[in-house]
């Protein structure tokens, strides 16, 4: 994975198109010295990867315009009216009524523009622009209190294991912050109040089984220092890191994901991958790691499971 270059502006492929990168010397994570052009290569190789995920999902952007650590720092939902005509912009419904012009990346092309435009983080909808109130994806979120990923690791094997009573495999991915995610496939039948209600109960229940250890409470005063099951991210409209995205924090660590497998590596944690490790994110992006993904299933069986475990105590 290569710069792409130093100046004023530089010329890149991505894609069916040519674009101008802009300043692609500017620092954008200034504790490891890595560039404007460094972010820009990066999204451009890991495209391949990365977009199959993005495409046709609304998209909230995470802006560092003058780096890490510094202002602005924002979060972006309107696509820019400055935006080329190319790039995709899908009118998403608000809670409140109106509508939100969203970007939506379907190719290399738009993920290096807005690479260029200092996105360094990508946050996706659970749910496509055709049918956003109906996820086909459930994410939940293992949040310790600190830095102690063993704690994150022995979580994500009980929520695997409890899901797993309820008939869903889920996927396993770093968020290149503390924790990890579980991603679990689905058919899009339901609503989001019902996968949100799923999940809620779900964390709920392994709460209940390992109270000295995980927890749902939201308030991080009643905590304690226990893991946080978060569930929150199912409702509509709101959104999760990608798969391979970087992260605006120091270290440059990328939401990357894994195998089951992957997590007895003792040297695993949540930012194990990182822009300062190019080639090592490649390669686990080359290895894989979902390439058998779990069919789709549907929340309405397995809620109908878990109301009989969450019975039987």
């Amino acid at each position: 994975m290569s710069a792409v270059g130093a100046g004023d502006e530089e010329r890149v492929r991505a894609g069916r198109r040519t674009l101008t990168v802009h300043r692609p010397d500017k620092v954008l994570y200034p504790d490891d010295g890595l560039t404007k052009g460094e972010v820009v290569g990066y999204y451009r190789d890991i495209a391949p990867h990365m977009v199959p995920h993005l495409r046709d999902r609304p998209l909230m952007l995470e802006r560092d315009p003058e780096g890490v650590g510094e202002q602005p720092h924002f979060m972006q939902k309107n696509a820019g009216a400055h935006y080329p005509e190319w790039v995709r912009r899908a009118p998403m419904p608000k809670e409140d009524g109106g509508t939100v012009d969203h970007p939506v990346c379907d190719d290399a092309a738009t993920l290096v523009y807005l690479a260029d435009q200092a996105v360094l983080t990508f946050h996706r909808w659970l749910s496509t622009v055709g049918n956003p109130r109906h996820p086909d994806l459930l994410v939940l979120d293992l949040d310790p209190p600190g830095d102690d990923f063993a704690a994150v690791r022995e979580a994500a094997l009980r929520f695997r294991d409890l899901l797993a009573e309820v008939e869903l495999d889920p996927l396993l991915m770093t968020t290149g912050s503390r924790g990890l995610h579980l991603v679990v496939r689905l058919d899009g039948r339901a609503g989001h109040d019902t996968v949100r209600a799923f999940a809620q109960d779900a964390a709920e229940l392994l709460a209940a089984r390992h109270p000295d250890r995980l927890t749902t409470a939201v308030r991080k005063d009643r905590r304690g220092d226990r893991l946080f099951l978060d569930s929150g991210r199912n409702a509509y409209a709101q959104t999760a890191v990608a798969p391979w995205s970087l992260r605006s924090r120091p270290g440059a660590p990328v939401a990357a994901p894994l195998t089951w497998e992957q997590l007895d590596d003792p040297e695993l944690d949540a930012r194990a991958f990182s822009l300062r490790d190019p080639d090592g994110v490649q390669a686990q992006a080359a290895s894989r790691p979902w390439a058998r993904p779990p069919r789709p299933r549907g929340i309405a069986a397995a809620a109908r499971r878990l109301e009989k475990l969450r019975r039987s105590g």
